[in-house]
């Protein structure tokens, strides 16, 4: 409801959200996308699902993405992203809003998209579409055909093949009154700027890259002020910190964590493809919340590596 602040709709006791509360709690605050459980055959592990979200919840993050890139949404089915879905909304959806993740190819993402909306998702994330490129008046048609296809608020993810201009936002958000964000995990600070110049407060602006805490600050001078944080699913104290930090300005609080735990954290992710997501879930192993083995085509960490990680969460301190 328009003059409503953060607070306020995040205390109501509805569920549900219009895509402009949404946008307003997407506007302020950390996010995150919390891991999905597996067991040990690699099947969707809900119990362990609900008690991860449990012990998330009270930390503080304003909205979690749910079957999102962390969350794995590459690797689930269509019927496992619903479920996925539904029990995060039974679990923190009055609480929490929970925004769900959908993506593929344009015909799949209006499914993926609406059976979020019938499981009470407050909003859809839509990713990259699947595998092949395509020119601004496709993209174009691929977002709004998922924004027309649902009632709920939609943030669009730019990134990888999907990599919109200014120009093609500004015409999405013309004529989709529920496109209510704009998540960047491509980097090109010139272009992000020139969107939010463009497109002002029409829009929640988020910035996306893989670590997000590495970008923080840039982004934030750019006008994207909050950013979804894989880490809060093993440090959520230190997430909230370092994020603190960055909203306040406080470079002492941000260049020691950056120095101490973020720039050798990275280290170990980059030495493979895919572990942007894996060493989220060896963290989540070490501090003794385990979500289960990755999926293919992604492989876990090595032992070498989860002592590695293990030492750099030490330094941290108690969580």
């Amino acid at each position: 409801m328009k003059g409503q602040t953060v607070n306020q709709i995040l205390r109501s006791p509805a569920t549900a959200f219009s895509p402009d509360e949404l946008k307003t709690v997407l506007s302020s605050g950390l996010m995150s996308f919390p891991l999905t459980d597996f067991d040990a055959a690699g099947e969707f592990h809900e119990a362990g699902y609900r008690d991860r979200l449990e012990w998330l919840m009270p930390y503080g993050a304003t909205v979690l993405f749910a079957a999102g890139g962390t969350g794995e949404a590459f690797s689930l089915t269509q019927r496992e992203q619903a479920r996925i879905i539904r029990v995060a909304v039974e679990t923190c959806g009055t609480d929490t809003p929970i925004v769900a993740g959908a993506g593929y190819g344009t015909r799949i993402a209006v499914e993926m998209a609406q059976a979020a909306e019938a499981a009470g998702a407050a909003g859809v994330l839509l990713l990259p579409h699947y595998l092949t490129e395509a020119n601004q008046e496709g993209l174009v048609a691929h977002v709004e055909a998922v924004c027309r296809a649902v009632s709920i608020g939609v943030i669009v993810y730019n990134r990888n093949v999907c990599r919109l201009t200014p120009e093609s936002v500004a015409r999405l958000a013309e004529r989709n009154p529920n496109l209510i964000g704009f998540k960047d995990g491509v980097g090109d600070i010139e272009s992000v700027v020139a969107v939010q110049t463009l497109l002002g407060d029409r829009l929640s602006y988020l910035g996306g890259l893989p670590t997000a805490e590495i970008y923080a600050e840039a982004y934030n001078a750019a006008g994207f002020p909050v950013y979804s944080s894989a880490v809060f699913n093993f440090i959520p104290r230190t997430a909230m910190e370092f994020y603190e930090a960055v909203r306040k300005g406080d470079r002492s609080v941000t260049s020691r964590l950056l120095k101490e735990f973020f720039l050798p954290y990275i280290a170990i992710r980059n030495r493979q493809a895919g572990y942007a997501v894996s060493i989220v879930k060896a963290g989540a192993r070490v501090v003794g919340k385990p979500a289960g083995p990755v999926r293919p085509p992604l492989t876990d960490c090595t032992e070498a590596e989860h002592a590695e990680l293990e030492a750099l969460i030490a330094r941290l301190g108690p969580q």
